[in-house]
């Protein structure tokens, strides 16, 4: 039986990081933001507001537009959980004979998708470094990037429930002997 592992972590914490080590380890991993890109791509109205580019789904409007407004935002995640739960579980069934299988859910508490994993492997970062990586990552103002970080769980109460915590504030080496070391705990 695989044992299903969530990796997760607020906003430009590292997630990515992480996947490419562990996908270079050899290991499944796929990516729930991946999954979400694609169901949004198949909607084909949002409540009449102008977040389409050529027919389709502008992140980038819909991002500011949800992330302003947490009605808009629920809505949205009404509409996106279900479909992307029901893929993940899709992923298991497809990998129901490999000995493991990490999926990133960076909002794994929020949607409330924590019960779907066996294991959750949580990516921290210090305040400081997430803000000027999603500043730089983004080209946010400090206002925006506050805001979509203020957006998330706090990653104290997330670091609680999770099995693994991988600390991500310093160089990549420093982080793969920490992958590697919990690759071996499995």
């Amino acid at each position: 039986m695989v044992v299903k592992i969530a990796i997760t972590g607020n906003i430009a914490s590292g997630k990515s990081q992480v996947e490419n080590i562990l996908k270079n380890s050899g290991l499944p991993v796929y990516d729930s933001d991946s999954i979400a890109h694609d169901v949004l791509d198949n909607i084909t109205d949002f409540y009449g507001y102008d977040v389409f580019t050529d027919g389709k789904i502008d992140r980038k409007k819909l991002g500011s537009l949800v992330f302003h407004n947490p009605v808009l935002r629920k809505k949205l995640e009404d509409i996106t959980h279900p479909k992307i739960k029901s893929i993940i579980l899709e992923l298991f069934n497809k990998h129901n004979h490999d000995k493991y299988i990490f999926v990133s859910v960076p909002l794994l508490y929020e949607a409330g998708f924590e019960d779907l994993f066996d294991k959750v492997l949580f990516v921290s970062v210090d305040k400081d470094i997430q803000l000027s990586r999603l500043m730089a990552r983004n080209n946010f103002s400090e206002e925006e990037a506050k805001l979509r970080i203020s957006a998330q769980m706090p990653q104290e109460e997330k670091i609680k429930q999770a099995d693994y915590v991988i600390e991500n504030n310093s160089s990549k080496e420093v982080l793969n002997i920490q992958i590697q070391n919990i690759i071996n705990t499995l």
